[in-house]
């Protein structure tokens, strides 16, 4: 399902520019995806695209508690990234939890860190937030997280 969402990222510049679901699944059913995995991506971006825009308040000085069974399902290293992401801007409140909400959809437990940054690209492509390149360069990117302190 995520080499879906990559191919779908890599080949339309804009969330809106894909084709219908239906002409969509034709296409990546041609491109050699399994039936499966096409319908589960599908099913994963229709409910990104039906998820409320107005989630939460942006807030300055709330933070967020995150639960034991969310600690295992993300990882240190996403929940540290997740930290980054919104001291610098990146995301608020309410993308924080859109992407929780999407990563909980994934089957992995805990779910791989590049799987979880992929995620985080395809809410922020979805809700159409403009990216500053080296962002988009650390969400593509193999490498380990590097965090200033």
């Amino acid at each position: 399902m995520i080499d879906i969402l990559v191919y779908l990222f890599e080949n339309y510049a804009e969330f809106a520019d894909q084709p219908q679901p239906d002409a969509l699944a034709r296409k990546l059913n041609a491109l050699g995806y399994a039936e499966h995995d096409i319908s589960r991506a599908l099913h994963w971006l229709t409910e990104l695209q039906d998820a409320p825009r107005d989630a939460l308040p942006a807030t300055q000085h709330a933070q967020r508690i995150y639960t034991a069974q969310e600690q295992d399902k993300l990882g240190v290293d996403a929940l540290g990234f997740l930290s980054f992401l919104e001291t610098a801007g990146v995301v608020d409140a309410g993308l924080r939890e859109l992407i929780i909400d999407r990563v909980r959809q994934l089957a992995d437990d805990p779910v791989d860190f590049e799987d979880f940054k992929i995620v985080v690209l395809m809410v922020l492509w979805c809700r159409e937030t403009p990216l500053d390149p080296l962002i988009v360069d650390e969400l593509i990117s193999a490498e380990p997280p590097q965090y200033l302190h």
